[in-house]
């Protein structure tokens, strides 16, 4: 699908060697008649707020970014109900926007997938909380566990050995304090937990292609909830073969879905948005925007 002015929206910070990335981008755009490019670098004090604005405001038709998920979901939520296409570049730790939409995590292949491909409209996630201004994500928010797994995987050893860091952080917090939360979906009355982590979910596949929350769809229209409630370190084990086996029924896991689902926990945690930190605290509310966001996926 051509694109006649597209913007690239770039996190210097992931790239090894930027210089080589820009040539290979500039290309790709290139071989398929793309000449008028804005670049646009992102800062450490602002993720891609001001340069989609930029991009938004020179009337480009597609922003193409390439960076780590906290990069990519802010781009996103200043695309959503703009009408402008996304094509994402993975080039994080986790690319977990990239891994749902089926793009391919090297880039020239990413670069073909999302040149070449189709314009595919999905969900965004509003959500807001308690000193949270309102925002939005495209892929998961977190509580506790999951929260403090992101927070403790430290950033020269995910450059060292990528995702796998997550799991080393795992492992260092698989006795992660529980804590109670209050769960209202929807209009349904709240129902009261004890969790060591809740997620929301706009998508549902994690790192190696865990399914946390294997019915979420992209652009379905809802959101999705996991609880999980792990009583002792031993249930661990029988707990992650329940994420891996479908057919496998484990209490300690809990799932809904709804349109507007808000958790409330007794004591405030760390909380995550799309694999970035945000201020401890005790609620998240999340409301599904459907169908607000364009993306660029593979044909």
């Amino acid at each position: 699908m051509s694109s006649s002015h597209t913007a690239v929206i770039v996190n210097p910070i992931k790239q090894v060697d930027l210089e080589t990335f820009r040539a290979t981008v500039t290309e790709a755009l290139s071989a398929r008649g793309i000449e008028t490019v804005m670049w646009l670098e992102t800062t450490v004090d602002d993720a891609g707020v001001t340069m989609t604005q930029e991009a938004i405001e020179a009337g480009v038709d597609l922003v193409v970014v390439a960076g780590g998920d906290g990069t990519v979901r802010v781009v996103c939520a200043e695309l959503a109900g703009t009408g402008i296409a996304v094509a994402v570049l993975p080039a994080g730790t986790g690319n977990l926007l990239a891994r749902n939409l089926g793009i391919s995590l090297d880039l020239e292949t990413a670069l073909a997938e999302v040149l070449d491909g189709t314009d595919r409209r999905i969900d965004s996630v509003r959500i807001s909380g308690d000193n949270l201004p309102d925002d939005r994500f495209v892929v998961m928010a977190g509580l506790g566990l999951d929260a403090a797994i992101i927070d403790d995987a430290p950033d020269d050893l995910k450059k060292r050995v990528g995702w796998a860091a997550y799991v080393i952080s795992t492992v260092k917090n698989l006795n992660h304090p529980a804590f109670r939360v209050e769960l209202t979906v929807d209009d349904q009355p709240p129902i009261r937990r004890r969790a060591r982590t809740v997620v929301i979910g706009n998508v549902g596949t994690l790192q190696a292609n865990i399914p946390l929350l294997p019915d979420a769809s992209a652009d379905d229209g809802v959101i999705d909830l996991v609880v999980l409630a792990p009583r002792r370190v031993s249930h661990w084990p029988r707990l992650a073969l329940s994420l891996v086996i479908r057919s496998w029924r484990e209490r300690d896991i809990e799932r809904f879905t709804g349109q507007r689902i808000q958790v409330r926990a007794r004591r405030p945690v760390r909380r995550q948005l799309d694999g970035d930190m945000i201020d401890p605290g005790r609620i998240l509310t999340a409301e599904v925007d459907p169908s607000s966001l364009v993306v660029r996926v593979p044909s």
